[in-house]
């Protein structure tokens, strides 16, 4: 009987590349997404999905008839969107997240993989003690919305593993790459978007601070490991996800090198007056340990290919609100008043 998965968050930036590997594996992948983003992200594997519509908060016990496993990589994932709506984050998140893993527990499912973040280390610039290579056992106090959500959920779910019940944590790096549910709100992404559409990297903070970065293909590897990999071995883990730690100031040089190499010129401009920036290094040695995963997509090979499929599927308007989240939520938001009002746009 083939293996089927629930994808909680199926539709967004990671959870379509993510269902596209699931099922080049043989899985059957059911998603669970509120399709904030539209269905952009499934465009290449709706035919082959099984699609519920609805919001994580609010699922019932039907989601999991004959599950084997259950990947989340749901809920807001960054931190402009978290301190937008600290409330919906926390119920996301946090409640959300611990609500699926007894809904696990009371029904069988064994096998539950939570995606949280590297965040939850950062250390800010201007603390050069605190500015060490950080693991799974480092003491972490995040601070921020998002990291604290996370955190929160990381905590609870280690509380409930027991025999029967086996949550796997992975801290992924930030992530880049392209996505058929893009985003341009992502460092690396962010930079090949600037260079493409003005020529300009600009480096805030003088791109001094510290960042671990992972392709998104290799983050959707790293989920495959933890889901196949024999319950001993990751039962209450969690595992770092890092292809490498790199300065955003070497990050833009890089990019500028593979443009110049098609052609696009690109000037970097350093900005030394901004100082709200996140900064932290951290080991991904574990999981190569203990799974023997190791990211293998070099920033390079990235950007590279986030060129080409950008304007392979047409993801060329840069200023379109959909590649941004918080821009994307505000817009959402603001119609949703102005439609409680008028009603249907057209219909009388």
């Amino acid at each position: 009987m083939m293996s089927k998965i629930l994808l909680v968050g199926g539709a967004g930036y990671v959870g379509s590349v993510l269902s596209e590997e699931l099922l080049e594996r043989g899985y059957a992948v059911r998603i669970l997404d509120r399709l904030y983003y539209g269905e952009d992200g499934l465009r290449d594997v709706r035919d082959r999905v099984e699609l519920v519509k609805g919001d994580m908060r609010t699922v019932g016990a039907e989601i999991m008839d004959g599950l084997s496993a259950i990947i989340n990589v749901g809920g807001l994932s960054n931190d402009p969107t978290a301190e937008y709506n600290p409330k919906a984050n926390h119920e996301m998140n946090t409640v959300a997240t611990i609500k699926l893993a007894e809904l696990c527990k009371a029904h069988g499912v064994r096998r539950y993989i939570f995606a949280s973040s590297c965040s939850i280390y950062d250390r800010g610039v201007g603390e050069d003690q605190k500015d060490v290579l950080q693991d799974e056992t480092s003491d972490v106090n995040p601070r921020a919305a998002y990291s604290t959500s996370k955190y929160n959920a990381e905590r609870q779910l280690l509380e409930m593993v027991d025999k029967d019940f086996c949550p796997v944590i992975l801290r992924k790096g930030t992530i880049n790459g392209f996505s058929p549910r893009m985003r341009y709100d992502l460092v690396v992404n962010t930079f090949v978007k600037a260079a493409l559409s003005t020529g300009v990297l600009t480096l805030h903070y003088g791109g001094e601070m510290w960042r671990p970065v992972v392709d998104v293909r290799d983050a959707a590897r790293a989920y495959i490991a933890c889901l196949e990999a024999k319950e001993d071995l990751v039962r209450g883990e969690v595992f770092n996800v890092s292809f490498q730690n790199v300065r955003i100031s070497e990050l833009a040089l890089r990019i500028r090198e593979v443009l110049r190499s098609q052609g696009v010129p690109i000037e970097i401009r350093p900005d030394y007056g901004y100082k709200g920036v996140r900064s932290y290094r951290v080991s991904a040695q574990k999981i190569e340990r203990v799974l023997g995963v190791r990211p293998k997509v070099t920033i390079e090979e990235s950007v590279a290919d986030m060129v080409k499929k950008i304007t392979a599927y047409g993801y060329t308007d840069f200023d379109n609100p959909k590649y941004y989240n918080i821009r994307w939520m505000r817009m959402l938001e603001e119609a949703h008043k102005i439609i409680q009002v008028t009603g249907s746009v057209f219909e009388a």
